[in-house]
Order: structure tokens, then sequence, then C-alpha cells
């Protein structure tokens, strides 16, 4: 047992009980709707590789250890909006953050290449997510899924977004994204985990369109 999965177990969390239906008809949406985008967006992913290529020499394509439902870990797989180790510089940069929270988020980020502000604002960079969708280790609706470093600074209530397998999509995701604080996050998380059901994930997905157009928060 990992130290999230020990911190969870601390937490005595009290997990919503769901008609087993629910589950299964949200794996089936997950399923078909993650295959119809998968195959739809590759031309849309294959120009968009092809530019990164262009502007920043390296992989297109950036894999991160994000932690899931329970803690359990995965690699969430994206297309790269900065520089190749961006992450070396990550304390170089933490003065910068413009949100609460165990959270970095910065509209103007230095490490960022000329296509990753695009890419964000579009979210086309979170296509490849849908990929992950179809492996089980996400889901298209529910909480998005951390970083390790920032579960490790969780306080015990934010543990409730580890409950349910994360999403590419999510209240947060349509109530404004990054401009959102990081305890109103957790609190429409919980909303979510307390009351979802399949036409409820549904709905968000709709209401994810326009949210994505109008690009209020992405950064």
């Amino acid at each position: 047992m990992n130290v999230i999965e020990r911190r969870l177990a601390q937490a005595q969390r009290r997990e919503r009980v769901v008609p087993a239906s629910y589950h299964t008809i949200k794996r089936a949406l997950d399923l078909a709707i993650g295959g119809v985008v998968v195959v739809l967006s590759l031309p849309i992913v294959a120009v968009a590789a092809l530019g990164v290529i262009a502007v920043s020499p390296g992989s297109p394509f950036f894999l991160q250890e994000r932690v899931g439902r329970d803690g359990r870990r995965f690699r969430m797989i994206k297309l790269r909006t900065m520089i190749v180790d961006a992450e070396r510089y990550a304390k170089d940069v933490e003065h910068l953050n413009e949100v609460s929270g165990p959270v970095f988020k910065v509209k103007r980020d230095p490490r960022l290449h000329p296509l990753g502000a695009l890419l964000r604002r579009t979210s086309i960079d979170e296509l490849p997510n849908f990929y992950n969708v179809l492996r089980g280790e996400m889901a298209i609706v529910g909480p998005r899924p951390p970083l390790p470093s920032e579960v490790a600074n969780y306080a015990p209530d934010a543990l409730v977004r580890l409950t349910v397998k994360p999403g590419i999509t999510c209240l947060w995701q349509i109530s404004g994204r990054s401009n959102v604080p990081f305890d109103e996050w957790v609190e429409l998380d919980r909303a979510y985990i307390e009351s979802w059901s399949p036409l409820g994930d549904i709905a968000i997905i709709v209401r994810t369109i326009p949210a994505v157009i109008r690009g209020v928060g992405a950064h």
C-alpha cells in the first residue's frame, strides 16, 4: 500500500453506492464515445503533432504520471504544449502560480512552446486523453486526474476526488476551469461524486462542447 492509498484508508471515506447498471452504462458510453472521438480526431491530432515537431524538436506527445481512482497511478498521454524537459524548471516558475491550493496554473507559462497556448486554449492537447479512456484508466466524465505532488499536499477533504475514476471533463471543466479556486473545484467534484448518473454524465458532455469553444479558463 503506497502513501496515497494509506491516506485514503485513514480518511475512512464512505463511498456512495450506485446501481451496478450505472457503472455498466458509464463504461459503455466511455467506449462508444471514446472510440468515435479517437477515430474522428486522428487528423487533428496528426496535424497538431506535426506542428509541435516543427516548433519544438522532440516527441509531440507527453506522458505524465497521474493519480487515478483509489490512488492508483497511470501514465496520461497529451500533446506536448511545453518545451522538452519542462518539468526540470518547475521550481523556477513556482512564483508565477495564479491559482490557490496545491495546483499550479499560469496563463503565460514561459515554458510553453509557440503552439502551446493555442493547443491548451482549444483543448486539442487533451484529445489523446481518450486513449486513456479506452484503456480504462480514465472516464469521459470525472474529476481531472491530479499529479502525485498535488495529492501529497491534499487536505483530507480533497481526497474525495480519488474515490472515482478520473475524467476528461467534469463540473469544474464547464464552470470556468482555471478561474475556479481550488476549494470550489473540490466542492464541484464532491457534488458530482455524490450525485452522478449516466444521464448526468451525458448532460456534462453536452455542456462541455460550448465550454471548450468559449475556452474560458483554459490555460
